[in-house]
């Protein structure tokens, strides 16, 4: 079951019905879901997979899923999940972008990192990232990943594989 999970300026806690909107509105902005999955989707497809984060993912406890509240605001989404890229957990995040460039993107991955190592006993936690998403991958290098591989996708952009290991020295911890 999804904790919930404090950082200095952020709480991660399982969705309410009451999200939606919030929801609905973070994937919509496509300054936000360019970078996500397959890129941005329909308001429809947006609100199935809302109502999926509690039919499936909630109710089979299949992976950890978190909205990201600011001072009791919805201000992003956070994942924690096995993915197939690599044998492993990768974590997802997305942020609004009012607060981009406030470094709540550090602090969110830093959260997951822990969460990962820490409550899930992972060795590894790994990411994926567009190529060309230079702010998720200054924040994920900041945080300790390191550049695995590249993926080339279907329509030719190119992926990259990021990996951090419990093993490895945060940035943060020296």
């Amino acid at each position: 079951m999804t904790s919930t999970l404090h950082t200095e300026r952020l709480v991660l806690e399982r969705y309410v019905p009451e999200d939606e909107e919030g929801f609905v509105a973070l994937f919509q902005d496509t300054r936000v879901s360019r970078w996500m999955g397959d890129g941005p989707s329909s308001e429809a497809d947006d609100r199935a997979l809302f109502g999926r984060v509690f039919t499936l993912v909630y109710a089979d406890d299949l992976f950890d899923v978190w909205a990201v509240r600011r001072d009791g605001r919805l201000v992003g989404h956070a994942e924690i999940k096995p993915t197939d890229v690599v044998e492993g957990y990768e974590i997802i995040y997305a942020l609004t972008p009012e607060v981009w460039g406030s470094g709540l993107g550090r602090e969110l991955a830093e959260a997951l990192v822990a969460y990962g190592f820490h409550t899930l006993g992972l060795a590894q936690v790994h990411a994926t990232v567009a190529a060309s998403n230079r702010a998720s991958l200054n924040v994920l290098t900041k945080v300790g990943f390191k550049h695995i591989r590249e993926i080339t996708e279907d329509d030719g952009s190119t992926t990259l594989l990021l990996t951090r290991s419990i093993s490895d020295r945060s940035p943060t911890d020296r």
